[in-house]
């Protein structure tokens, strides 16, 4: 039976492929302060400076592709059960062919209704004001902004304590709960921890070996390390 490798990857991954994080800028996202358009206070106060930012998040993913961390993530699905639970909205991961992804903070090509939140569509173009669900409410990003629930935790959860192996790539376990998660790992399993500047975790039982790379880098290595361990 294949080992279950459950995987927490934040912006540090998908920053190789260009895609800008804001905690390298001072709280700024791609020129934006992220209270502006990452909050349900700045959707009120100006929801289209907030559709703008992510209809350009959204035609962004059509010019960016997959790096060989999320590559090989996908790889990785021919000797584990692999399963990514990802902090970021984009859809790298799926692009790379990995196939189970859980995002825990939306995705940018969904949008749902503003008065139901279970009533989530595809996206692809651009979202404006005047597109609306069945019942005429307008639609919003299917982003977890900061102040919200995180619907997909309770998942993120079960699937962290039946994980056989934990890894964590580029992520500096600073935004929570998401950096939370690693604590719920079974105190005897492994955990790998890619990323160029490594958050100190000391409070852990487990086996933690650190891997100081960027992802592109960190995976191969985590790669080659796995298959000597377990295959």
């Amino acid at each position: 039976m294949k080992k279950k490798l459950v995987v927490l990857t934040g912006a540090g991954i998908s920053a190789e492929s260009g895609i800008k994080t804001f905690r390298d800028s001072d709280g700024l996202w791609e020129g934006h302060n992220v209270m502006d358009v990452a909050t349900p206070e700045g959707w009120q106060a100006n929801p289209l400076l907030v559709l703008d930012f992510y209809n350009q998040r959204r035609r962004q993913l059509h010019e960016v592709q997959p790096n060989l961390g999320h590559l090989l993530l996908a790889e990785l699905e021919k000797d584990f059960d692999v399963f990514i639970i990802t902090q970021n909205v984009d859809n790298l991961h799926e692009k790379a062919g990995s196939t189970n992804i859980l995002h825990l903070h939306g995705e940018l090509l969904k949008v749902r209704s503003t008065e139901d939140e279970n009533h989530i569509l595809d996206w692809e173009d651009d979202l404006k004001l005047g597109h609306t669900d069945n019942n005429g409410h307008q639609l919003r990003p299917h982003i977890v902004w900061f102040g919200e629930d995180v619907p997909a935790l309770q998942h993120a959860l079960e699937l962290t304590q039946q994980a056989d192996i934990f890894a964590v790539i580029g992520t500096s376990l600073q935004v929570y709960p998401a950096a939370g998660l690693i604590e719920y790992a079974n105190p005897q399993i492994p955990i790998f921890y890619i990323d160029p500047k490594p958050a100190q975790i000391p409070y852990l039982k487990n086996p933690v070996e650190i891997i100081p790379n960027v992802a592109s880098i960190g995976v191969v290595l985590l790669k080659d390390k796995l298959t000597a361990l377990f295959i």
